[in-house]
């Protein structure tokens, strides 16, 4: 079984940066995707960057040119840099991992864009 964990979110002031991680432990060689999804209040769980094992990336239109998904698979870790923070990035950003047919989830973390 394949366990998320999340860290890096917290409080940046717009224009700001930060860098998501995720790590991923368990039987975690059956993973092929990895991803970024955010959450905010009120609203649906929404595609951030996805990226496949063989390093294809896909990014939400909002989002295209400011962050950056990468992957270490040696390490089983998929980051989420996040340059040049708007306000509306404000979210909990998940973990996403693709093992088999299913989807798992990592528990969340918060990223708040505020002045």
């Amino acid at each position: 079984q394949v366990h998320l964990v999340e860290s890096g979110g917290g409080l940046v002031q717009p224009g700001g940066s930060l860098r998501l991680s995720c790590a991923a432990s368990g039987n975690a060689s059956s993973i092929s995707g990895m991803g970024w999804f955010r959450q905010a209040p009120g609203k649906e769980r929404n595609k951030v960057a996805i990226i496949t094992r063989s390093g294809t990336r896909n990014y939400a239109d909002s989002v295209k040119g400011r962050f950056t998904i990468s992957r270490d698979s040696t390490e089983n870790s998929v980051y989420l840099q996040m340059n040049s923070l708007k306000p509306e990035d404000t979210a909990v950003y998940y973990c996403n991992a693709l093992v088999g047919r299913a989807y798992i989830w990592g528990q969340g973390t918060q990223v708040t864009v505020s002045s």
